[in-house]
């Protein structure tokens, strides 16, 4: 039997060197791509994170605005259905003649505190009256036309006569002021 030589001793010592090397390496690749797999999920639950907070914060925001609109405009529909009260006793009081003031003094005056006492209760809760005089611009974002009429002496687009009073709850349009309008083409 042939006796090892030393170059073959030697190429068995770098050939265990380089296995135990490709073992280390591989340990070393599979430890790097084991921590890439893991900053890859963490930045993944990070970014859920994130969108779940900004979601919980666009949905708080979402109730608050919903909870203040509920607030402002819930009373909507009663403040409409009030509005006819409101048309009505405007009606009564400027019906009233000088004499039946004097024959019935403490009735007119409960009327006209009484509609004194809507008005402050439609102001107290964001009712305010649209009330458009003769000779202002038509605006149809706050009016409705009811007719159109040439007026000598009048210009396009100008009221020329008041049907019935608007209103506006905050900041939405309640009810149009119902006006007529000139179409006088001077």
């Amino acid at each position: 039997m042939a006796e090892p030589k030393e170059d073959d001793f030697l190429d068995d010592i770098a050939q265990a060197e380089a296995e135990e090397l490709a073992e280390e390496m591989a340990e070393i690749d599979a430890g790097a791509l084991e921590v890439e797999t893991l900053r890859a999920e963490r930045d993944e639950l990070k970014d859920r994170w994130m969108r779940a907070l900004a979601e919980a914060e666009n949905a708080r925001k979402r109730g608050e605005r919903a909870r203040r609109d509920a607030e402002q405009y819930g009373g909507s529909r009663l403040a409409r259905d009030m509005l006819p009260v409101y048309d009505n006793m405007k009606r009564a009081v400027e019906s009233i003649t000088d004499d039946q003031k004097e024959a019935s003094a403490a009735l007119i005056e409960g009327i006209e505190l009484t509609m004194r006492e809507l008005l402050n209760v439609f102001g107290k809760h964001g009712i305010e009256v649209i009330a458009p005089e003769v000779g202002d611009k038509f605006d149809p974002q706050y009016h409705e036309a009811m007719f159109e009429a040439p007026v000598p002496g009048t210009k396009s687009g100008e009221i020329i006569q008041v049907s019935a009073e608007g209103f506006m709850l905050h900041d939405r349009l309640l009810r149009p002021a119902k006006v007529g309008v000139s179409s006088n083409p001077g």
